[in-house]
């Protein structure tokens, strides 16, 4: 999403094994020959940040006297958002974003997202880094940030000739449903273990991030059930149009610097293509493809989770802009984002 200044692009923003309310509105996943945007090109890390404890030995308690930010480090969204699956669910939600043709018409006739494109992805990765991690007033800042942003910017409807604000709360509220539902369902069909009561629980937290773009917590889903039924009600206003396919070009070929792109043509369609597969059936109809078999899907989004939990956390965790390692060094190593610390939050049987 923003961090800085994330520009107009960022409306659009841009992460189960058996049915689980993750699953919320989106379904199975389609042709690995789709290739998006990868996490952030390994090109230049920042220097390294705070060492982080083995996560074997015994941490102290978290600082109590330190602002644990909005979610804090006993909330699911800590422990999710610490992990890589992260950027395949990101692309994911790009692509199905670019279906809501308001949404996409309101990018592609505020900037060019194909200049400056990994500055973008990265910016927008730094505001989902900022609003978890960073301290309140720095979640706060981001937000007002972006409401001011999105508050100049309008685009017109080809279809009707009307003018429409990219603040406009529906555009907003799918934007967001896009990226939480992504971001659950490739988490859990990645093998993160999420229980049921835990996605019903990251839902309902990330009403606060939803309310930071301008929506009314009120009106935004706080469980899977009511993710789903926001997919199947606004599935009928779902299509596919040029700017869609503007979009699924761009995440297919990236632009990047000559040097890196052998890098992009040995790695990224694969990246790309498991982000596409685990789109919704539905998306892959819209789109004009067949979508692939659940199962299929399902162990590419394994074998990416596994190949991008290999890397060092203290490397990954550098992008974006070391908001983890921050984290960690203001409130304390026993912090640190882990599926193995995710809240007992499954309701006890008497």
């Amino acid at each position: 999403m923003r961090d800085t200044d994330p520009g107009p692009d960022a409306a659009l923003s841009a992460v189960p094994p058996a049915r689980s309310a993750g699953d919320a509105g989106v379904d199975p996943a389609p042709d690995p020959a789709t290739a998006p945007d990868s996490p952030a090109p390994a090109t230049a890390l920042p220097a390294p940040g705070p060492t982080l404890p083995d996560a074997a030995t015994a941490v102290p308690d978290p600082d109590p006297d330190q602002d644990p930010g909005l979610f804090g480090p006993d909330s699911v969204t800590w422990q999710l958002h610490g992990d890589p699956i992260m950027w395949i669910a990101g692309i994911r939600a790009l692509y199905l974003q670019a279906l809501h043709p308001r949404a996409v018409r309101g990018v592609a006739q505020n900037s060019d997202f194909r200049r400056d494109a990994w500055g973008r992805l990265l910016r927008t990765a730094s505001f989902v880094g900022r609003i978890t991690y960073g301290t309140t007033p720095a979640a706060e800042q981001a937000g007002a940030r972006i409401r001011g942003i999105h508050r100049r910017l309008t685009a017109i409807d080809p279809g009707t000739g009307e003018r429409f604000g990219v603040d406009d709360p529906e555009l907003l509220l799918w934007v967001h449903c896009a990226e939480i539902d992504s971001y659950l369902n490739v988490a859990r069909r990645s093998g993160f273990p999420l229980t049921d009561a835990h996605a019903d629980a990251y839902v309902d937290e990330q009403r606060e991030a939803a309310r930071l773009v301008g929506l009314d917590p009120a009106g935004v889903p706080a469980d899977t059930a009511q993710l789903a039924r926001y997919f199947t009600e606004i599935r009928p206003e779902l299509a596919v149009t040029p700017e869609a396919f503007d979009v699924v070009r761009f995440l297919k070929a990236p632009p990047v610097h000559a040097v890196l792109r052998p890098a992009r043509f040995a790695v990224w369609p694969a990246v790309s293509g498991t982000a596409f597969a685990a789109l919704p059936p539905y998306a892959h109809a819209l789109y004009g493809r067949t979508a692939p078999s659940r199962a299929a899907a399902d162990r590419r989004l394994r074998v990416a989770g596994r190949a991008l939990r290999a890397i060092p956390a203290t490397v990954r965790w550098q992008l974006p802009p070391g908001h983890i390692l921050k984290a960690v060094a203001r409130l304390g190593p026993g912090t640190r984002p882990s599926a193995r610390r995710l809240p007992p939050n499954e309701p006890e049987v008497p």
